[in-house]
């Protein structure tokens, strides 16, 4: 028999929930195939089997919480697909001692009565982790109607089960409170990235003196060189796009370089200052927002800045990011422009000093002298930082350089 356990995920994370099981028990698993996915606070992390053989045991259910280094599930290298766990068969009647015939026999009618029972719920097709919870809530699953169109019964049936109208109670007994039927709602349970999140942006919340201030960024420039060096530069670089990240991304390594402090982080009573510039893109995903790392900014050109953007982002939407693709950034930016935010306060990543948050491009009139209006396209730019770090003067200056260098993106060639 091989143990499958939950393997080493990163330094800080000790725990994972069960997302899907590949495979049930009775199923044939090659070695190196999946057999699990499993959600951590940061990514969902597939388990393989080291092992060839029938998976034998299961031993948590999706939604399950399990430690590193806890087994989930056992493989039988010699077992034929169809096998069930070899504690079922000292379960079964035909392994009585003979020594007992005399109580045996009403023994084996109770278990026999068992049996047929359970081979009827186990007729019903339904997750682990629905199971599970019709234990919990004392549900019988014959009675659970499934919204799956093949019939699979999953946790959130059940917790409709559950959650349905109980038949009226005696008139001496208080009444159960319902929900109102004229103000519908749907209740589900919040996904571990999802808890995290929260628990994390509270975290920051409360332990940081967080301020925000804000600044506006004139774009004509930035606009107009990409638009004369966009093709050529796609053509150069294997089709590679020129956008406006890697500006921002460029700038903000220059501007982190002249005030060291907004490239820091608090360790205690220790003041971090790092040395190395591995800048956090966010990313929305369908999950939550995710922020994988581009690394070395201060040594990589504007090409392999888009580029690792571009494979940064399409790993997220594909669920496809490591751990060692979002841990360690020393400042982040965040582009809620994408989604058409004029402007907003970012909250700081983690134990990160500061963030930088974009916003939309909107042409607005600006004076241009005292006798000229132009139509601009102009941003908000906002930093949100730990005053506890960072001074005003200093949050000002990191803003103040940041647009300075997105007006002159010639700049930041010197820069770079």
């Amino acid at each position: 028999m091989a143990e499958i356990r939950v393997p080493e995920l990163a330094e800080s994370i000790t725990e994972g929930t069960i997302s899907t099981w590949f495979k049930q028990v009775g199923e044939y698993v090659d070695k190196g195939e999946n057999i699990v996915e499993l959600e951590t606070d940061k990514v969902n992390v597939e388990v393989i089997s080291e092992e060839a053989g029938v998976i034998t045991e299961l031993k948590a259910a999706e939604g399950d919480t399990v430690e590193v280094g806890s087994v989930i599930a056992v493989v039988d290298e010699n077992g034929t697909a169809g096998q069930s766990a070899p504690a079922a068969k000292e379960e079964s009647p035909k392994e009585e001692a003979p020594k007992e015939d005399k109580q045996a026999a009403p023994q084996k009618e109770e278990t026999i009565e068992k049996a047929v029972e359970e081979s009827k719920t186990e007729r019903i097709v339904a997750t682990p982790s629905a199971r599970k919870r019709a234990r919990e809530q004392g549900i019988d699953l014959r009675e659970v109607n499934a919204k799956d169109p093949r019939g699979l019964i999953r946790s959130h049936d059940v917790e409709n089960a559950a959650s349905a109208p109980a038949p009226a109670a005696p008139q001496s007994a208080a009444p159960a409170k319902k929900d109102d039927p004229s103000k519908p709602v749907i209740r589900e349970k919040m996904s571990r990235r999802r808890k995290t999140i929260a628990n994390k942006l509270l975290e920051v919340s409360q332990n940081t003196a967080m301020l925000t201030t804000f600044n506006e960024v004139d774009m004509t420039h930035v606009m107009d060189l990409r638009k004369r060096k966009k093709d050529k530069f796609q053509e150069d670089h294997d089709g590679t796009r020129l956008g406006f990240m890697s500006f921002f991304t460029k700038a903000c390594v220059a501007a982190l370089k002249k005030y060291p402090a907004v490239n820091a982080e608090i360790d205690g009573d220790d003041l971090i200052l790092k040395q190395y510039y591995d800048i956090g893109i966010a990313v929305s995903t369908e999950e939550g927002l995710v922020v994988p790392i581009v690394r070395d900014c201060d040594k990589k050109n504007f090409a392999e800045i888009e580029g690792g953007i571009y494979d940064l982002a399409v790993k997220a939407r594909d669920k496809k990011l490591g751990l060692d693709d979002m841990m360690n950034g020393s400042f982040t930016i965040t582009n809620g422009g994408v989604f058409g935010s004029l402007m907003s306060t970012p909250i700081i990543n983690g134990t990160q000093a500061a963030i930088l948050g974009m916003h939309s491009i909107v042409t607005r009139p600006i004076a241009i002298d005292k006798e000229r209006m132009e139509n601009r396209p102009m941003m908000y730019i906002a930093l949100s930082y730990d005053h506890r770090i960072i001074d005003g003067k200093e949050a000002v200056g990191f803003l103040k350089t940041i647009k300075e260098l997105i007006e002159n993106p010639e700049d930041l060639l010197l820069e770079s």
